[in-house]
């Protein structure tokens, strides 16, 4: 079975921050930098300033709408009629988990990852950070100043050198696909969170299969959202073909929770973290796995969450 054609543009950035004042983030931060940049983001775009989003008669064109609230109204495939959640075109990935308190003059930096269409808005999605960091960020309203942007590719480039000064060109490729038709280990360093029927996994459904198709689908709707060239996709025997594949896994759980502003409460959100090693003829997963690194697999991959590496080990 052979690998499909993805070609859908993915570029991760990292954006670092001079303090200018007091700043205290959680022990994982990737929904604060979310909830702050989100917020600023709607501020910039929205022109109507209308409460909510839904009935908007600017909908359909409106960047902020595109970026951070996706709609089901937007589907672009028919073959993914049956699913009806929406990724978002982001990944925020958030310093890691350590210091949290910062003070005026140091230094910190973050990822964004940003997928298909979404990269034509870098200036306005950079923008958006820059008026969050100035507004407040975190418990205190702790502020900062974007010192530059780099784009994290096969070697790192200065895309944004100050706020207000034009991007330069790079491109958002990502490195060619490897050859996977051997062992590979994914490294989750941040916390997995796979579900089924809505629930959380169990340890026993942690299967190849479970795995693979979660980021199967995960990059399907990427792509059907956010790309412009669609590309043919047999789910089921995809599917099929992952039973064929064989794991061993050194999973342990990590707790972790978010204080969720909308819903005015905290939220557990833990998952597991370790090593997954996946044994077998991989070549039909091997742009689904190698992709995942920039896009991150399973619940909240938006906030950093589903964040690994591939080691391979050829046989």
């Amino acid at each position: 079975m052979n690998a499909p054609d993805i070609a859908l543009p993915v570029a991760r950035y990292r954006l670092e921050f001079e303090v200018t004042k007091d700043l205290h983030l959680p022990a994982y931060a990737g929904s604060t930098l979310r909830g702050a940049w989100g917020s600023a983001l709607r501020a910039i775009c929205c022109m109507t300033r209308l409460p909510v989003c839904d009935n908007c008669p600017l909908l359909d064109t409106c960047p902020y709408a595109a970026i951070f609230e996706t709609r089901p109204h937007q589907r672009r495939a028919s073959f993914l009629q049956n699913f009806t959640h929406v990724p978002r075109p982001y990944v925020i990935e958030p310093p890691q988990m350590g210091k949290r308190s910062y003070i005026p003059g140091e230094r910190f930096s973050f990822h964004i990852v940003l997928v298909g269409r979404a990269l034509e808005h870098l200036s306005l999605i950079l923008w958006a950070y820059v008026k969050a960091f100035r507004r407040g960020v975190g418990s205190g309203d702790g502020t900062a100043e974007l010192l530059r942007a780099i784009h994290m590719g096969e070697t790192e480039t200065i895309v944004l050198e100050a706020p207000g000064k034009a991007l330069k060109p790079h491109d958002p490729a990502i490195p060619k696909t490897p050859d996977l038709r051997g062992t590979v280990t994914l490294q989750f360093h941040t916390p997995l969170r796979l579900q089924t029927n809505g629930r959380r996994a169990t340890r026993e459904e942690h299967t190849a299969r479970k795995l693979l198709t979660a980021l199967i689908r995960r990059i399907a709707l990427l792509n059907a959202y956010h790309g412009n060239e669609p590309f043919v996709l047999d789910l089921k025997a995809l599917a099929n073909q992952a039973n064929l594949i064989t794991s061993e896994t050194q999973l342990r759980w990590h707790d972790w929770t978010r204080y969720s502003t909308r819903q005015k409460k905290h939220m557990a959100l833990g998952g597991v973290v370790g090593t997954w090693k996946l044994m077998g003829d991989l070549t039909p997963f091997a742009p689904f796995l190698h992709l995942g690194q920039w896009v991150h697999v399973g619940k909240e991959a938006t906030f950093g969450l589903g964040k690994y590496h591939l080691t391979l080990a050829h046989s």
